[in-house]
């Protein structure tokens, strides 16, 4: 059977390789690895209009971590310390969580995806954790470096079930997190802090979230069964509810 194919969404940033310095569509190298040991065959999607049209030929859908979602997308201002934002970006990846939850097909959100599910949904965000967290920063403790935190996750939900286990440590890089809840999704994971560390969407067949960074850790769980999910909806089988 072919591998099921794994859509990935990209970012669009000036970068630098040989003699060239320009604009790119990139994405870390560890997102395509993860998705090839686990089965899947990965394929870019960049942040263009109508990208979402492309939801008909891929199994299932990632959407990756990266700079902070424009506040005004949850009616919020911005707090001096959003950064990074890509208008363009946001559209692609709003719309193509849109089409994932249309078309039923399995989508998992790492990070920034987490946040972009919840946007979807009508949620809010915290857009700046120290705030909230009294100046503790153990969530993005300095730049191009991830920490680690335990993570306590629900029992006998979906995230859960793909990890086989409830209580275990991440790697982490985030200043921002869940605020308001979006509607119809559910909280499924947090860090010893009480911040949302993982939600999903009961009812959809495979709709998962994780705030960490699952592509820089050894346990290739949460890429496994979204491949395995993907490769069941190819097939025409039934997937759980």
């Amino acid at each position: 059977m072919a591998r099921p194919v794994i859509g990935i969404s990209a970012y669009s940033e000036q970068a630098r390789w040989a003699a060239w310095d320009t604009q790119a569509t990139l994405l870390p190298q560890a997102y395509v690895d993860r998705v090839a040991a686990s089965g899947g065959l990965p394929v870019l999607l960049p942040s263009v209009p109508d990208v979402a049209e492309a939801a008909d030929r891929f199994d299932a859908l990632i959407i990756a971590g990266g700079g902070d979602i424009d506040p005004a997308r949850y009616r919020s201002e911005a707090h001096e310390r959003t950064g990074f934002v890509r208008p363009a970006r946001d559209t692609a990846e709003l719309s193509l969580a849109q089409r994932a939850f249309d078309r039923r097909i399995p989508v998992l959100g790492i990070c920034r995806g987490l946040q972009v599910l919840n946007i979807l949904r009508g949620g809010t965000l915290i857009q700046h954790l120290p705030d909230r967290l009294g100046g503790d920063e153990r969530h993005a403790p300095a730049p191009g470096r991830y920490g680690r935190h335990r993570v306590h996750l629900v029992a006998g939900s979906r995230t859960a079930q793909v990890y086989g286990r409830t209580e275990f440590e991440v790697a982490t890089h985030h200043h921002q997190a869940v605020d308001t809840l979006g509607d119809g999704l559910v909280v499924t994971g947090r860090a010893p802090d009480g911040i949302v560390e993982a939600i999903e969407v009961p009812g959809h067949p495979f709709a998962v979230a994780v705030q960490w960074h699952p592509e820089v850790d050894d346990d290739l769980a949460p890429f496994t069964a979204l491949v395995k999910a993907a490769r069941s909806r190819a097939a025409g089988a039934p997937l759980p509810t």
